[in-house]
């Protein structure tokens, strides 16, 4: 049997529960190896679940997305990754049903970029892909044999069928490219950090708390569980034995009934279970039974070593030990919670089931606002209160701008419609009855502004078609609409030469046509000039004081090993977006360039992140050349005349002294 031994190991989605056994595993028994892990954070993953590793020389954290192109190019090529083991997933099926178009993206276009970033490196020679059970769908009840690994697939809820997608696309980049892909496919996993959406932590948490445990339907599912640890060898066996071009169950014969679950949780708890189960209505297209054949794995030596009544209690035991691990989830212990899966924490929708939603994160996000000052005299007479309706609520901006709202006590809320039903904006004006409205929606890139090369219609929807049909009717109401446009439709010229101190101005044509991104911003804003109740804010690569955003250009920058040296014009959301607000209190009109006055390069930024935040941060450039390699489209270097903005708003700092003063100072760790 062939043996394989990987270097430098790249774990996608290993601050969450499987992953993060996994690499602890790896980390501890195999020093020698680096293992690098890319994780987003998302609600259910938490650093914590990687202590055991974090202070080894071998283990490297990067938070990012995995459907950031730029980002995973980068790491394969900085980090020398000759392996993946891909983990990182929308996982809970509850969640799928009202969220299907994340798990779309998270699942299957994410996939996508690792399965791209591996064929244009051709440095990778190991791809494990992590699938699930339920691809197969549904196990008859009285089926004696289990799904074996070349049985139809069959999935029967959106998660399964993004799973089954990303499966597809693993396989085809295998027989097309060559790619040396392994695919997994396991049964349920339970045991200590697993976030307690899923049954099994659900059902102790609830038990801890002396409270019923809800189970749907009537319970009779029936699932097969594995303890973290035994998986966690799976891979470990996998990773060093599996044959490319394989597909490996993870499983185990020994089922359960949901039922006998509760029933043993609550014998270790000593609670009655006819007082303590509750039956509630069952989730859509609850699968009866999953049910698979075992024995491929089995004779690259591994088998289960965990029995259930050994695995239950210490699964117990950490959950007592540990019960704020995870901070308030009392959202997820209901009987039929649906994340909604928004930048910031952790924000349950349990309909009727509560009342306000349960929302969490590890850290506050920081926003050090500054609220620009109102002139009295000269302005134009405001009207007695302002309510204002923001597009762009799951955004970036959006959700910063909601925020400044509360914090100003201005009345506002966010729009339900979407930009390119004019019929929908209509309902949300005549409801909302606002004073101004806020744009910040649109397609900026999924995950940046690649992904509108080949994505050119909805691109179009969004940024044009969605912004002229909410400029209209705001213009049919007698609103004013701040849109947040873009200032990546400039390049250096010969008349605005890299270096000059010459910036372009509002008035001046757009002339970078190198994205297809920027091709539509410079189109909708000429076409915007027609309507006069229309301000355009140009931003340029967004800053804020909240380091941990990923949207965050110096955030995005610091995790770079590589980075190109150019001096820009950039925007401080911290400084101007309180500006943006007092513009739509002095009903301004027309262009803006929205940036702080100035430039500032890509080293100076990553010079002030060492002087700053961590002194022994290190980088190095390399060309626009040797950037094209890893994008596709090009991206925008201009310099930008704020002076318009500058002399409406005498106090607005100029970029190096607004980044020290909004992002660095606030974040000071040396």
């Amino acid at each position: 049997m062939a043996s394989y031994t990987p270097k430098n190991i790249l774990i996608t989605g290993a601050a969450g529960f499987i992953a993060s056994h996994v690499a602890n595993r790896l980390i501890r028994t195999y020093p020698h190896y680096k293992i690098v892990v890319l994780d987003k954070l998302d609600y259910c993953s938490n650093l914590k679940n990687l202590n055991p590793s974090k202070n080894s020389p071998s283990f490297k954290f990067v938070k990012g997305d995995i459907a950031s192109a730029d980002l995973v190019n980068h790491l394969l090529i900085t980090e020398g990754i000759d392996t993946i083991m891909h983990f990182a997933a929308q996982t809970h099926v509850d969640n799928s049903f009202g969220n299907s178009f994340e798990f779309t993206k998270n699942n299957i276009y994410g996939t996508h970029v690792l399965l791209e970033a591996c064929k244009v490196t051709g440095q990778v020679r190991r791809f494990i892909h992590v699938s699930t059970d339920e691809v197969y769908g549904e196990t008859d009840e009285d089926a004696l044999v289990g799904n074996h690994e070349a049985s139809q697939l069959l999935p029967t809820n959106p998660y399964s069928a993004t799973k089954a997608g990303a499966e597809m696309l693993v396989m085809a980049y295998g027989r097309s490219y060559g790619l040396p892909v392994i695919t997994t496919r396991g049964n349920n996993v339970y045991g200590p950090n697993q976030f307690p959406e899923k049954l099994i932590p659900k059902f102790i948490l609830l038990a801890m708390g002396g409270k019923v445990l809800p189970i749907h339907g009537d319970g009779s599912n029936v699932r097969s569980y594995l303890y973290c640890e035994d998986v966690a060898e799976a891979f470990e066996v996998i990773l060093h034995k599996g044959e490319v071009g394989h597909v490996y169950n993870i499983g185990t014969k020994k089922e359960r009934r949901v039922n006998d679950v509760a029933r043993d949780v609550c014998k270790l708890f000593g609670m009655d279970p006819e007082a303590s189960i509750k039956f509630v209505e069952n989730r859509p297209f609850n699968d009866q039974r999953y049910f698979l054949d075992d024995e491929k794995l089995k004779k690259l030596g591994w088998s289960e070593r965990t029995t259930w009544e050994e695995g239950l209690k210490k699964t117990m035991d950490w959950y007592t030990q540990n019960p704020e691990w995870w901070g308030d989830v009392s959202g997820a212990l209901l009987p039929h919670p649906r994340m909604l899966m928004m930048p910031g924490g952790r924000h349950f929708d349990g309909s009727d089931e509560i009342s306000s939603a349960a929302s969490v994160s590890d850290k506050p996000s920081q926003t050090h606002m500054v609220v620009p000052s109102t002139r009295s005299s000269t302005s134009t007479p405001q009207k007695p209160s302002l309510k204002f309706l923001i597009y762009g609520k799951t955004g970036w901006i959006g959700g910063l701008l909601g925020k400044l709202c509360e914090k100003q006590g201005i009345a506002y809320e966010y729009g339900k419609g979407r930009l390119e039903d004019r019929a929908s904006l209509l309902q949300d004006v005549m409801s909302v009855k606002p004073t101004h409205v806020f744009n910040s929606a649109g397609v900026t890139g999924r995950p940046n502004v690649d992904w509108c090369e080949s994505h050119k219609t909805e691109t179009i929807r969004a940024n044009v078609a969605g912004t002229l049909t909410l400029a209209d009717v705001c213009r049919e109401h007698g609103l004013l609409m701040m849109n947040f446009a873009t200032g990546c439709i400039f390049e250096y010229d010969e008349k605005h030469p890299e270096g000059s101190g010459i910036g372009f101005k509002e008035e001046d044509t757009p002339n970078f046509t190198g994205s297809f991104y920027s091709k539509t911003k410079a189109m909708v804003e000429e076409l915007l000039k027609e309507y006069d109740n229309v301000c355009t804010l140009r931003v340029r690569m967004p800053i804020s004081s909240d380091l941990n955003n990923p949207r965050n250009f110096i955030t995005k920058i610091s995790r770079y090993n590589k980075v190109v040296n150019i001096p820009n014009s950039m925007t401080v959301l911290d400084e101007l977006l309180p500006i943006s607000i007092e513009m739509a209190k002095r009903n301004l009109k027309g262009i803006w360039n929205f940036t702080n006055p100035g430039v500032v390069s890509h080293n100076e930024i990553l010079e002030m992140y060492r002087d700053y935040i961590n002194p022994e941060f290190k980088w190095a450039n390399f060309t626009l050349e040797e950037q094209a390699k890893v994008i596709v489209a090009p991206r925008s270097n201009n310099e930008m005349d704020a002076s318009k903005l500058k002399k409406e708003f005498p106090e607005l700092l100029s970029i190096k002294e607004s980044l020290i003063k909004y992002a660095f100072e606030p974040n000071k760790k040396t």
